[in-house]
């Protein structure tokens, strides 16, 4: 093996590109590192040109360079398996019923053409000879992934990959949906309680007489929009029980694949190890052919899409935390109601509905406040996660650095908003670049709604902080302090609700200050005009103003 690769190289000697000494030590290099001698003759200087036309006239074939303009057969693809392909260095550039023209390393070699024989079911073989880094990466290219990328960072793969996602995040919006209607099944029985207590209350007051009828209706008003409730609202307690996860993987910058592990009703994420050179790559990215440019902008518009999952997780989850509250709430009158009816009226066997009523209020306003917590640290995980990607590079700055320094005092700012990411900054001339520049603006708007969430959740807090703080009250104003017990309990309702109204502006003032900055709300937006027959620097703008509105 050692002297064929010398032969190979044989002709480099004779055009004096290189001695027999340092031949012979570059095949000696090439034994011992593992490295092929024609790479290693490539990182020493010797013109690319001088050692294929060596290979060429030894194999006596022609030779090829990597071209992205070399495109192998989709339906010869499908047949052999691409990964072995770049171990055995070969590959097919077509091939009919008897034979095939194939572009490899060592076309000569015995076992190589009985590999292809093998491979193809064919019995002649054109051959054309090939460097390995150049026969990878028609390989790689075939694949649609860029040098080193598993087959996972092809186009297609990640456009799948997002399609995963976003199947997942329309899961949660109908879950999120659910959930709304469960809110709205509560407030269904908290009216139908209040109904259901108004016609005892007036039975307990006046006693049986032709104001009954009036009792009934109540009464009956009232259980119809109970059981209604009850039926709105019991399935989606089942449903909402069951756990998500809102834990990522870890972007960074395209270096790594996103994969789906097992794609179905269940499909779980994953990363690859980081790619070999996909850094240095990147960072060369002016000298990036177009397709590999848009290779890396399909894997950043897939670490979008994880993010808008992630974000969207978190407002599931708080969504849970809001109809929590609002169990709580629905609870917190439950216990008022009870309260009150043992207070105000002696003994009897009423006092065993309104015992129930109590202990009925208890439990729903405990149920509620464990799906407030979990709720609670998802909106704190949330701020945080946006807080992190906004601090983050994006696709923006990374392509185009701006060349203009310092704050737009025309364009109202905004923590959410990096310099690029503010209305005016739209145009581009890759379909590609646009798009995942548009998935950066859908991520910062996915962040906005996430805050937004949290502003609800912080509101439902202060709903329920003043449900119970107004419980609380109310007994105590009405009923005095008679008893000491019972004077406790009113402090304890009391002080629940003024934690809970304390949180909720804790989380909804920030957010507030958000929305009144959001420039995509107020701020001027310019629109290009493209005109294709024209250099883009002079395409016309389409300007909008908040003023125009």
């Amino acid at each position: 093996m050692m002297r064929m690769k010398k032969q190979r190289l044989q002709r480099l000697i004779g055009r004096g590109v290189a001695t027999e000494a340092e031949l012979a030590g570059v095949i000696r290099e090439s034994e011992n590192t593992g490295d092929y001698p024609e790479e290693i003759l490539l990182e020493n200087g010797v013109p690319r040109y001088e050692v294929l036309l060596s290979l060429a006239g030894y194999h006596n074939c022609p030779f090829v360079e990597y071209d992205e303009s070399v495109i192998l057969s989709r339906s010869l693809l499908e047949k052999v398996d691409m990964e072995e392909l770049k171990r055995l260095l070969w590959v097919p550039l077509s091939v009919s019923e008897e034979s095939a023209e194939v572009i490899a390393y060592m076309p000569h070699d015995a076992a190589v053409s009985e590999q292809i024989r093998k491979i193809l079911h064919v019995e002649i073989i054109t051959f054309r000879v090939a460097l390995p880094y150049d026969i990878i990466r028609i390989i790689e290219h075939n694949q649609d992934v860029n040098p080193h990328f598993p087959p996972a960072g092809g186009r297609t793969p990640l456009a799948k990959v997002r399609t995963f996602f976003a199947d997942r995040r329309s899961l949660m919006a109908c879950q999120r949906t659910d959930l709304a209607k469960g809110r709205t099944g509560l407030a269904f029985i908290r009216t139908g309680v209040s109904f259901i207590a108004i016609s005892l209350l007036l039975l307990r007051v006046f006693g049986a007489g032709y104001l009954s009828v009036i009792e009934l209706l109540l009464f009956g008003s009232g259980a119809v929009m109970t059981v209604d409730g009850l039926l709105w609202y019991l399935p989606v307690r089942r449903r909402g029980r069951k756990k998500i996860f809102c834990r990522p993987t870890e972007p960074v910058q395209g270096t790594t694949v996103l994969m789906v592990l097992n794609p179905g009703n269940d499909p779980v994420f994953s990363r690859s190890a980081p790619v070999t050179g996909a850094d240095e790559l990147r960072t060369s990215w002016s000298s990036l052919s177009p397709v590999m440019r848009r290779r890396f902008l399909a894997s950043d518009r897939t670490d979008f899409a994880e993010e808008r999952n992630q974000l969207a997780c978190y407002r599931t989850e708080m969504a849970r935390a809001r109809t929590g509250l609002a169990f709580t709430r629905t609870g917190t009158a439950f216990i008022g109601l009870g309260m009150a009816l043992l207070r105000q009226f002696s003994g009897g066997p009423w006092r065993i509905f309104d015992a129930f009523i109590l202990l009925a209020g208890t439990a729903m306003a405990f149920e509620g406040f464990f799906w407030y917590l979990p709720g609670r640290r998802a909106g704190n995980a949330g701020l945080k996660a946006v807080k992190k990607m906004t601090a983050g590079e994006g696709i923006w700055d990374f392509v185009f650095p701006p060349s203009r320094k310092g704050d737009n005092p025309n364009v109202a700012s905004c923590s959410l908003l990096r310099k690029s990411g503010v209305p005016g900054i739209w145009a581009t001339t890759g379909l590609a670049l646009e798009r995942t520049v548009l998935a950066e603006r859908r991520n910062v708007m996915a962040r906005f709604r996430t805050v937004m969430a949290r502003s609800r959740t912080g509101m439902a807090f202060i709903r329920t902080g003043m449900s119970t703080f107004s419980v609380g009250l109310g007994l105590q104003i009405y009923f005095g302090a008679v008893s000491n017990a019972w004077t406790a309990c009113n402090i304890v309702l009391m002080v629940c609700g003024v934690l809970f109204i304390v949180d909720g502006f804790i989380w909804h003032v920030p957010a507030e200050t958000m929305r009144k900055e959001m420039p995509y709300c107020f701020g001027d937006m310019e629109i290009v005009v493209p005109d294709y027959g024209r250099p883009n620097a002079e395409w016309g703008k389409a300007v909008f103003t908040h003023d125009d509105v």
